[in-house]
């Protein structure tokens, strides 16, 4: 037996998305065409600009009020309960969406955001990152986090408003690549 013990190979992520983690109202933090709903939608896309058509987009969100959300119930949703996390796998053009409400910043003069993680085929780990609201220039302009990520780069973290409601794409590698985060111990 040989005294140094060598690394093997990591395995990636996915593709087993479709069958192994979607339940019922993943995507639906709110009622689709409740009260304040909004839809967060976008495309996942590869490094060669190709639409992911396997994988898995989760979101964690404060509320309107700007409060991290602390109820159970995420995944056997209640049909009225907000919990502040859905899931989302992407169709087979790479689409996702979410019906939720717009998160409120959860500091005064803070930036509102959606953290985002992304599972996808070929990845080793998760991938994570931010889809902040665009509304609040002072608030996007003041954030540290956007502040530390240089000006040609930031607006890939920043959503867009459509006639659907939220756009977030995400590009996994190449032009106008998302911007992902580290965490320590990741």
């Amino acid at each position: 037996m040989p005294s140094t013990l060598l690394p093997t190979p990591g395995q990636t992520v996915g593709p087993f998305f479709h069958y192994a983690l979607p339940y019922d109202g993943d995507r639906d933090l709110v009622a689709p065409g409740s009260a304040g709903a909004i839809l967060l939608h976008g495309t996942v896309y590869d490094g060669a600009g190709t639409p992911i058509p396997d994988a898995l987009v989760e979101i964690w969100q404060a509320d309107p009020g700007g409060s991290v959300v602390q109820q159970p119930g995420s995944l056997r949703r209640d049909g009225w309960t907000f919990t502040g996390f859905g899931r989302a796998s992407t169709a087979r053009d790479g689409t996702y969406g979410f019906s939720t409400l717009t998160p409120g910043p959860t500091e005064e003069g803070a930036a509102a955001f959606f953290a985002v993680t992304v599972f996808a085929r070929g990845l080793l780990n998760r991938l994570f990152t931010r889809a902040y609201l665009p509304d609040d220039v002072d608030a996007l302009a003041a954030d540290a986090l956007l502040r530390s990520v240089p000006e040609s780069r930031r607006g890939t973290l920043v959503a867009t408003r459509d006639e659907q409601g939220l756009r977030f794409d995400i590009r996994l590698q190449g032009e106008d690549e998302t911007v992902f985060l580290r965490f320590p111990g990741h």
